[in-house]
């Protein structure tokens, strides 16, 4: 199982970050390689479950995502499912300019996948995408 663990100040309060991020049809215009969100459901945890098309590598994936632990304004931690097999934590905490957010990635990856191309390429291309989320969401946030 790989980990990635990745961090970014955001000139926002916790409260609007975190609504936008509990909405999963704004996971597509933050996770460049996120090309459909679909079937949310909110859960009674307050957290939310969808399905999703994904591209990694070249390849389109289909999976699936449930809120398994849910703290407004504090995390969020999703079981992911599909093409790639894993966890998204999102921390968010208090910080002197803003709100510090934290994006944890642990995943599985599939054999075929790994068989198409080495797992040391697919992590690194992992860690780029989960800085390009925390930059996108920055962006989004502070404008």
């Amino acid at each position: 199982m790989a980990k990635l663990v990745k961090s970014i100040v955001i000139n926002a309060p916790v409260e609007k970050i975190f609504a936008y991020m509990n909405d999963p049809d704004n996971l597509v215009g933050i996770y460049p390689s996120m090309l459909q969100i679909k079937d949310v459901q909110i859960l009674p945890n307050g957290g939310a479950s969808f399905k999703f098309v994904y591209k990694v590598a070249g390849i389109q994936l289909e999976g699936s995502s449930e809120d398994t632990d849910f703290v407004l304004n504090q995390r969020t931690v999703s079981k992911v499912g599909g093409g790639i097999e894993g966890w998204v934590t999102l921390l968010y905490e208090a910080a002197s300019q803003g709100t510090k957010v934290t994006l944890e990635n642990e995943y599985i990856f599939p054999v075929p996948l790994v068989g198409k191309l080495a797992e040391s390429v697919l992590i690194k291309l992992n860690e780029q995408e989960n800085e390009s989320v925390l930059a996108n969401l920055k962006a989004r946030m502070e404008t």
